[in-house]
């Protein structure tokens, strides 16, 4: 085609404006909008499907058997047309029946077009038609005659809804009954409250420009007062300016002030179009290369991108009417497709008890902004904003990951009782908060916590914790859009320690690589295999990249001048890997040392046991580490070659499997004999039946969530540890064929509160 996109597209739309201008049936106008496009595109063939009774039906054609309109239907997901419709997204053919989702419809007439290209018409996020060229000579299509099809869908979106041509929205329908919906856990927590739509959305009802100067002018005023808006939100976040959350507000930041984006709403503009519905065309075009997007970090990008296109439509529409510009009145769960973490900080945290998503991802911004709230979280429940009323009663267990919409009286009755229990046990465990962690007969257990955030070293006094066992530094790094400098690191590993103040805190090296990509890392530094839990990651990536590791050991060092740093190294597998990690370190508190800087006044190094291979080496690795961590999520799957993320293989990955106490009460042996300090970090240590396990096979010190301090120091409290030890040798010596059950039995018969 040799018109540009821009020139292609406002010529198609000039037409498009005249005809829907014009007085005629709703037939007529579509009978000559595919001639119009046909002849602008020098295609041979232009066809316009819509939906109907859940099918595509051909409503237009120019090029194909007139005889076929109203009367070939595709199913969603038939054929080339049907899948385009369920999926959403463009298809670019050179040769159409090669494609495995050709039909062919012989009514048609259509065996003789080669080459194929079709976009969907969209209308308030749901695809309502799609729009098709074909051509007799097999054939790509350019993207500038992708770009115009998509615009023309565009604008054929408003006059198909205008004349009623299609269905209704799809989805599912809103029942008066009470609806039960599994998602998926995003941040822990209980709440109830009543529906509240976020509606972020404006929909576009006129998409032909009068005046394209005129739209420029508009665009131009509302990105100044959207990016006034970032600035301000950035300043004035409720929960302080230090932390990771804080990293991704300046990366959302730095999308508003994209030229790159801007410039493509202009051109938008330049084809026809009026601001907002260059705005949509834009955002369209995001979502269609979000639906292409694997790598859940870019993808989340994406969202950014998104969160921020709808705010700039609010502005330039003049809708700025979100819930949280109208203000809740009441408890309230929000109900969204997706949120972007600028737009959940709009609400008043008062009143947000809760948020329900259809998509959402844990390491979503969202997500991560909302724990820093302290707000819970629910994701991945599909259909959720048609399934729901605004103003319904909604209850939210972030914990199960389960919402209930207009729940009955008893299953109100009973979720009342829980958050009640919950509440009571909080003040029974914030009683103990300042009471050590200690046996019965007098054994002191130590309790520290994981963390990510700097604001989870702050909160070490409120959670009753020792310190923090496990810093994953990997945060900064995922959620950058860049490499993070050694400043910005510097300045995150000064504020955890100053933060944490006496207590200790163990900084884990990045753990990233395998299925923790970062899009900024060069292709071959990506692990793309089947099971990248298990590939190019940690420290394995680390000792590749020693300029990345050497400029976070500078951070850490000079971020701890003056104060003990402690560093571990994540997914060692063989000794020479510490050593190599361990000596990276040296040399460079030595090259600081020689820069007349200040150093830290001492330094422990420590290692991960992650890789059951490690625990053959122990006699050469344990003479030459301060500490060992084991990190039990990654040890047992590799152990019992059980991905821990697969539900069949849930039976298969019990933490009181005798194979695993077996294995852990031999390194907590051998780590003994040679007087070095185990402590066991992940979510085993966190629950309390296995942490008194730990405990019965020699292991007292453990590093969890902060939300599990209190439940496993009241159980800590309520033992005898010699009589644990006792219990758990004899059942390990003549394993039971239920060792959980066997063990829940003596804890209940001995008063042992594990919950």
């Amino acid at each position: 085609m040799p018109l540009t996109a821009v020139a292609s597209a406002r010529e198609i739309l000039t037409g498009l404006h005249d005809v829907m201008a014009k007085r005629g049936s709703a037939q007529a106008k579509l009978d000559r909008v595919v001639d119009l496009i046909a002849e602008a595109m020098k295609s041979e063939v232009c066809s316009i499907y819509l939906l109907r009774d859940n099918a595509l039906e051909l409503s237009a054609t120019h090029g194909l058997r007139k005889e076929a309109v109203h009367v070939t239907r595709l199913a969603l997901g038939e054929g080339l047309v049907g899948t385009i419709a369920e999926e959403g997204r463009i298809l670019n053919l050179d040769e159409a029946a090669n494609h495995p989702a050709f039909a062919y419809r012989p009514e048609t007439g259509e065996e003789s077009f080669h080459s194929f290209a079709g976009v969907p018409i969209i209308r308030r996020e749901q695809v309502i038609g799609v729009l098709a060229v074909q051509h007799a000579e097999p054939r790509r299509y350019d993207d500038v005659e992708i770009e115009a099809l998509q615009t023309v869908a565009m604008v054929l979106s408003e006059m198909i809804a205008s004349a009623r041509l299609v269905d209704g929205v799809r989805g599912a329908r809103r029942d008066a009954g009470m609806q039960r919906m599994l998602g998926l856990k995003l941040v822990a927590g209980m709440a109830k409250g009543v529906a509240v739509f976020h509606q972020p959305r404006v929909v576009v009802e006129h998409t032909v420009a009068e005046d394209i100067e005129a739209e420029r002018t508009r665009v131009y005023a509302a990105f100044r007062r959207m990016r006034e808006q970032i600035d301000n939100m950035t300043r004035e976040a409720e929960f302080g300016t230090a932390g990771e959350h804080n990293e991704i507000l300046e990366t959302y930041k730095m999308f508003a002030y994209d030229e790159g984006w801007s410039r493509r709403i202009n051109e938008a503009i330049d084809s026809g179009l009026t601001a907002e519905a260059a705005i949509e065309r834009v955002q369209q075009r995001t979502r269609a290369r979000m639906r292409e997007i694997d790598d859940p970090i870019l993808k989340e990008r994406m969202h950014d991108l998104e969160d921020l296109s709808n705010r700039l439509m609010r502005i330039v529409s003049g809708r700025m009417g979100t819930a949280a510009q109208t203000g809740l009145t009441k408890d309230a769960i929000l109900i969204a497709k997706n949120l972007g973490p600028a737009e959940l900080l709009e609400y008043d945290r008062r009143r947000l008890k809760g948020v329900v998503l259809e998509e959402g991802s844990l390491t979503a911004h969202v997500t991560i902004v909302a724990r820093a709230m302290g707000v819970p979280v629910v994701g991945r429940t599909a259909d959720i904003r048609h399934v729901a009323n605004e103003g319904d009663t909604i209850l939210l267990d972030g914990d199960t990951g389960t919402v209930v919409v207009r729940p009955n009286r008893p299953l109100t009755s009973a979720f009342d009782s829980r958050m009640a229990m919950s509440q009571k046990r909080r003040a029974e465990y914030a009683t103990i908060r300042g009471l050590p962690a200690e046996t019965k007969d007098g054994e002191r257990v130590t309790l520290m916590v994981n963390a990510g955030l700097a604001e989870d070293a702050a909160m070490l006094e409120m959670a009753g914790a020792d310190g923090i066992g496990l810093f994953r530094t990997e945060f900064q790094f995922l959620i950058a859009a860049t490499l993070p400098g050694r400043e910005s690191q510097l300045r995150l590993y000064r504020n955890v320690l100053d933060a944490a103040g006496d207590k200790p805190v163990v900084f884990r090296t990045v753990d990233i690589g395998g299925d923790k990509a970062l899009p900024y890392l060069s292709e071959e530094q990506k692990d793309e295999s089947e099971n990248p839990a298990m590939g190019w990651r940690a420290l394995r990536l680390s000792l590749q990249r020693k300029a990345l590791m050497k400029a976070q050991a500078r951070a850490l060092i000079e971020a701890s001048a003056g104060k003990t740093l402690r560093v571990m190294f994540p997914m060692v597998s063989e000794p020479w890997e510490y050593e190599e990690a361990r000596a990276l370190f040296e040399e460079q508190i030595a090259w600081t040392k020689s820069a007349k800087r200040a150093v830290p006044k001492r330094v422990e190094f420590g290692a991960m046991l992650e890789v059951p291979s490690l625990a053959e080496m122990l006699d050469i690795l344990l003479p030459r580490v301060d500490f060992l961590s084991i990190g039990t999520n990654d040890l047992t799957q590799f152990l019992f070659a059980a991905d821990r993320a697969d539900p069949r293989l849930a039976d298969r990955y019990d933490w009181l499997s005798p194979a695993i106490l077996r294995f852990l009460r031999r390194v907590a042996n051998e780590a003994r004999a040679a007087g070095v300090p185990v402590r066991v970090c992940g979510e085993m240590a966190g629950r309390p039946l296995e942490a008194m396990a730990l405990i019965g096979i020699g292991i007292d010190s453990f590093s969890i969530t902060p939300a599990a301090v209190g439940p496993v120091k009241a159980m800590v409290r309520s033992i005898d540890a010699a009589a644990v030890r006792s219990r758990v040798e004899a059942l390990l010596a003549k394993p039971p064929a239920n060792m959980r059950k066997a063990l829940g039995d003596w804890a209940r018969r001995h008063g042992v509160a594990i919950g």
